[in-house]
């Protein structure tokens, strides 16, 4: 099949199996880039939305084997940000063309802190005209059913690999089955989803990678957050290469795949792009599939305990510099600012 085939046949929604993505992974790199851009623009137009990010705490009960604020990494300075802080910030964003907030966390037990949380979330849709984003792990139903009847709009949970077997050797202290059934119980709740996973995971393939697009078609995600593998240092995986550090260009392949097979999702440029290609990653990310820009909205003093893993950019400004950089990097690309809340465009 030609590749001009290839792609109308997949866009046309014909043909959605593991050997047809993995055919566009094989396709040549700029055909494939600029099939992803156009069908980004047919379905999400040239708005980019700036959703700011706040880091709210670094505390975590689980101990995945590549990340940097893991239980056992003792070399945290483990936070959490006072509520009226985090309302500072989230009235400034409203000056910065910011329509969402993010708060995101590590996880944690059930306990005060999603009442916690629940009230911040109560005051940002009473005080501001934000949307809100909740980040904050696998939490029982009704914590999810508080959060949304709090005003929560989305949640963002990704399952980071397709494959059981990878999950529970990455996870140790949950498994695939129980992440999809928050993903579903979220759904049940009227919440719009987010998911998404790690580009090249040590022990990944292209059929891994395959089915993790198709996993996330299947899951009818309103957005899909991926980004390259990076391991923390101070982690069991430390020093482990990404499974396609050879041909680094497959991380974009793989979002303008994403892009392809999932077209009315929203797809944000996540910042672990800029950790491998400094100052562009996520500009060409937004050329190759992606309509979403996610600035760090955490407070400057806070940033260097979040670290996820080595060279996250961003940890040296405050959230001022950091959205005045996102709005320039979207217009220097000929793109437009997002108005409103940019909700998901799906029909449900």
């Amino acid at each position: 099949m030609s590749t001009a085939a290839l792609l109308k046949e997949i866009s046309d929604g014909d043909v959605f199996d593991r050997a047809a993505v993995k055919a566009l992974f094989d396709l040549p790199r700029e055909d494939l880039f600029a099939r992803a851009d156009a069908v980004r623009k047919d379905n999400m137009g040239d708005e980019v939305f700036l959703r700011g990010i706040v880091e709210f705490s670094n505390v975590c009960a689980n101990d995945c084997l590549y990340c940097g604020i893991r239980k056992s990494n003792h070399d945290v300075r483990r936070y959490r940000i006072e509520e009226e802080e985090i309302l500072e910030v989230a009235h400034r964003m409203e000056g910065w063309q910011q329509t969402t907030i993010v708060l995101q966390s590590g996880e944690v037990a059930a306990d005060k802190e999603d009442e916690r949380i629940e009230r911040i979330i109560r005051r940002i849709k009473t005080e501001t005209r934000l949307a809100v984003t909740m980040s904050a792990g696998n939490r029982p139903h009704d914590t999810y059913a508080r959060w949304r009847a709090a005003g929560m709009d989305r949640y963002l949970l990704r399952f980071e690999t397709s494959d059981p077997d990878l999950f529970a050797f990455l996870h140790p202290d949950c498994d695939l089955e129980e992440r999809i059934g928050c993903l579903k119980d979220l759904r049940g709740l009227g919440v719009q989803v987010g998911s998404g996973f790690m580009i090249g995971v040590p022990g990944e393939t292209s059929d891994i990678l395959a089915d993790n697009i198709l996993l996330c078609r299947d899951l009818d995600l309103d957005m899909i957050g991926i980004g390259p593998f990076i391991a923390h240092p101070d982690t069991p995986l430390a020093g482990q290469a990404n499974a396609y550090a050879g041909d680094t260009d497959m991380f974009f392949a793989a979002v303008a795949a994403l892009r392809i097979v999932n077209p009315k999702a929203h797809i944000p440029a996540t910042t672990a792009f800029d950790a491998i290609f400094p100052h562009a990653g996520r500009d060409l990310v937004l050329q190759r599939g992606a309509n979403v820009f996610m600035p760090n909205a955490t407070p400057g003093r806070f940033r260097k305990n979040y670290m996820l893993y080595p060279d996250k950019p961003c940890v040296d400004e405050d959230d001022h510099q950091c959205s005045g950089c996102a709005a320039a990097r979207v217009w220097s690309i000929g793109r437009v600012i997002g108005q409103g809340p940019g909700h998901s465009i799906k029909v449900r």
